[in-house]
This record gives C-alpha cells, sequence and structure tokens, in this order.
C-alpha cells in the first residue's frame, strides 16, 4: 500500500497542473509523438487534444527517482473546462505482469494531496515533494491513470514504464 500512497500523489500531481510516479527508465518509449513535455516518462494515452487538461510541461526531480529518495514534481497545465466533484481517476499499476493496483479514486479527494480542491479550472502551476520509500522492490512498473469527469468525459490518460 506504500507504493499506491506513492503513486498516487504523483499521478494526481501530474493531471492537477493540473502529471507522480525516470523512476520510469528512458530504455523504454511508446510513441515519441505522445510524449508528455518535460523532463519526465509520461506518454499520453492518446492524442491529447481530446482531453481537457492541456498539460504544458511535467518535471520530475530527480529523474529518475530512486527509492528512499525525495522526488520533486513541477507541473504545469489548463483545464480547459471546470472539474467539479464527481470525477475521478483509475489508476492501474503492475510489477511486472502481477497487477498489484487496480482502484478508482474521486479525483477531488486527491486534489487536497496537492492543496486544490473542485472545482478545477483555467490555468494551474503546483509543486509537490514526495518521498520515496526505501522498500520499494527492484523491478519494472507500468502505470496507468486514466481521468474523467463525471459525466464520463475524459480529462487526461497518462501512461509510464517505471524501472527501480
Amino acid at each position: 500500500m506504500k507504493l499506491s500512497a506513492t503513486i498516487t500523489p504523483l499521478l494526481v500531481s501530474s493531471f492537477a497542473a493540473s502529471k507522480s510516479l525516470s523512476f520510469f527508465g528512458s530504455d523504454q518509449h511508446v510513441l515519441d509523438d505522445l510524449s508528455v513535455p518535460g523532463d519526465n516518462p509520461f506518454h499520453f494515452c492518446q492524442d491529447p487534444n481530446d482531453y481537457s487538461l492541456d498539460i504544458k510541461y511535467v518535471d520530475l526531480t530527480p529523474n529518475p527517482p530512486s527509492p528512499g529518495k525525495q522526488l520533486t514534481i513541477e507541473a504545469k497545465g489548463n483545464f480547459t473546462k471546470k472539474i467539479e466533484k464527481g470525477a475521478y481517476v483509475n489508476l492501474s499499476v503492475k510489477y511486472g505482469l502481477i497487477r498489484i493496483i487496480n482502484q478508482q479514486a474521486d479525483l477531488c479527494d486527491q486534489l487536497k494531496n496537492i492543496e486544490e480542491e473542485c472545482p478545477v479550472e483555467g490555468d494551474k502551476t503546483i509543486t509537490k515533494n514526495v518521498d520515496l520509500p526505501k522498500e520499494i522492490p527492484p523491478g519494472h512498473y507500468t502505470v496507468l491513470a486514466d481521468v474523467y469527469t463525471e459525466d464520463k468525459e475524459r480529462i487526461t490518460c497518462l501512461e509510464a514504464s517505471v524501472h527501480f
């Protein structure tokens, strides 16, 4: 569960920039044209022009992150539509082929971790420090965060590969 507590704020920070979790190795590339701007391992799931969150950049320091160290996430983006209560994030984390997290979380509750609250709209810049636990098992992690409004309109969708 410590991993969930670590990854969730990272991902929430990212889309609250409003883009959490290289612990993501640079040896795997999804599609370069879908890369999230900035110093990070994130990729959009599809063309981000369809999303209501326009992510300007997400920077992770250090990149790559290390277990037992502090990770700083700085992100900037623009919510082109007002995000209100009822928005949610579907979060999936796999360790190798094993799914270790598969949960749906209330986005507005998660935004409180970065001192934001619903409704959210317009330009946002966030900085979040996260202390990564030393006990993260070495290996390959795959992270997917798919974020929707209450009406099931996609806000953003991000994916990354994580190597510890």
